[in-house]
């Protein structure tokens, strides 16, 4: 089907590292993270009454830090359905897929697109469309105009589409399917002048907390609560999920989110490095899983950098040139893995000063990559080179090994140290060794997958 192809802006700005996105707004507050801390076997909390037991979604991640540099889920639309591959992106709301509209940029042959129908096609005058858009209004000719979006990244990278809505099959943990027709992003134009290859993905699934995401739509039909959370693995892969029933009730480390930015912003922290005063505060941290990378702006980042070229002196490390990432050091045998040189790094913590002091440490595993070089190297980057001016970024290198939570009803995130390689269960925390990822009982629907009429919802 073909559509229209005019151009409305989405109002954000999205920063991404190999065109991962992260989705700013207009007004997002200046210069400013997820930690860990060790716990014994937790309770579960169960849902309040009106969602029921059960009523989360869950999904296995694949992927890694290095060398994919992302984390994807796969997600049923359609019907008959299709499966596409997201992702995770917590900086966004918008949710996307390449689709043949025809498509122009589009990475994945005419085949793996989504394709849309015309009655489909979300109308500017509609609701959804100003959801979209907000806080700016759409830019209509006449109100039954289609819906138009566009997504610009700092490395002058694009998205440009049409909004449509459809459904989206999803099996719950209690074993219900649902069918809920949700809105998204038909993306017909994607550029991408950029040094880096796009993710080998159909699109990006946005976890923000705006009421464009897809959480957030499927709160609003109250199959689910606003809360989310995902447990990324050091050797690869993990798990999201959607909804609060493995959100465990105890051992959790919790700080309170910004009531005032669209994105999972923290309050003030301080730094520490290898347990001692930095002098840095008034850190404010934006948890981002759309980001491969931790980044701190310019001031920061120089600073944590000579902390650490500092405490390498006299060490058996050497500076060498690899083109993974702009900072890395080769030792006298290529490294095998980041537990063969992390006993010469210190760890780098993130004190949270009006919470109790809940810290958040960084040992170097959660912000050292080997390469296939064999070399160790940063993975902590300039944010204000990157475009990010002053913000800072917790990525995904930061927050593996630990379930991430993001409580959007309690205006809250947590996290705790958790063992990301087993899919946890509602009978107990985690259940069977995580392997073969995709299932009937889990968030992804097969083709072949039956449902009786008792458990299927449509919305």
């Amino acid at each position: 089907m073909d559509v229209k192809k005019r151009k409305a802006t989405v109002p954000w700005m999205m920063v991404t590292m190999m065109m991962f996105s992260l989705v700013f707004s207009a007004n997002f507050p200046g210069c400013f993270s997820a930690a860990s801390q060790q716990s014994n076997r937790k309770k579960l909390t169960h849902p309040k009454a009106g969602y029921g037991f059960g009523s989360s979604v869950l999904f296995p991640l694949t992927g890694n830090i290095y060398p994919l540099g992302y984390y994807s889920i796969s997600l049923t639309i359609g019907h008959p359905p299709k499966v596409f591959d997201f992702d995770i992106d917590t900086g966004s709301d918008l949710t996307w897929v390449q689709c043949d509209a025809p498509c122009t940029g589009c990475t994945k042959p005419t085949d793996r697109l989504y394709k849309p129908e015309k009655h489909i096609l979300v109308r500017c005058d509609h609701p959804s469309c100003g959801v979209v858009h907000f806080p700016e209004s759409p830019r209509c000719e006449t109100p039954d105009d289609q819906c138009d979006f566009e997504v610009s990244y700092v490395d002058h990278g694009s998205v440009l589409g049409v909004v449509v809505t459809d459904h989206f099959s999803l099996r719950l943990m209690n074993g219900s399917l649902i069918r809920p027709r949700l809105t998204f992003g038909c993306a017909y134009d994607l550029k991408n002048p950029g040094p880096y290859p796009p993710p080998s993905t159909d699109g990006v699934l946005g976890l923000g907390n705006g009421k464009a995401s897809i959480l957030s739509q499927l709160q609003s039909f109250d199959f689910t609560r606003n809360v989310l959370g995902h447990c990324i693995s050091g050797k690869g892969g993990g798990f999201l999920f959607l909804g609060d029933d493995i959100v465990p009730s105890s051992g959790v480390s919790w700080i309170p989110m910004s009531a005032d930015s669209k994105h999972y912003l923290s309050n003030p922290a301080e730094l520490f490095f290898g347990g001692k005063p930095t002098g840095i505060k008034d850190l404010k941290i934006v948890f981002d899983s759309g980001s491969s990378y931790t980044y701190f702006c310019f001031k920061v980042y120089e600073a944590v950098l000579d902390l650490v070229t500092r405490s390498l002196n006299g060490k058996p490390l050497d500076i060498v040139h690899d083109q993974a990432l702009p900072i890395c050091w080769k030792g006298t045998n290529p490294f095998k893995s980041v537990h063969d040189v992390k006993n010469y790094f210190s760890t780098l913590t993130l004190s949270f000063t009006n919470t109790g002091n809940i810290q958040l440490q960084l040992q170097p595993e959660a912000y050292l990559i080997v390469t296939e070089r064999g070399n160790a190297c940063l993975g902590i980057l300039n944010g204000t080179e990157a475009g990010l001016e002053d913000f800072n970024i917790i990525g995904d290198i930061s927050l593996q090994d630990k379930m991430v939570i993001y409580d959007n009803e309690k205006q809250q995130i947590g996290w705790v140290s958790a063992n990301c390689d087993r899919l946890p269960s509602l009978d107990k925390d985690y259940g069977e060794d995580f392997q073969q990822p995709y299932a009937d009982k889990f968030g992804i629907l097969k083709e072949k997958c039956p449902a009786t009429k008792a458990s299927l919802v449509d919305q």
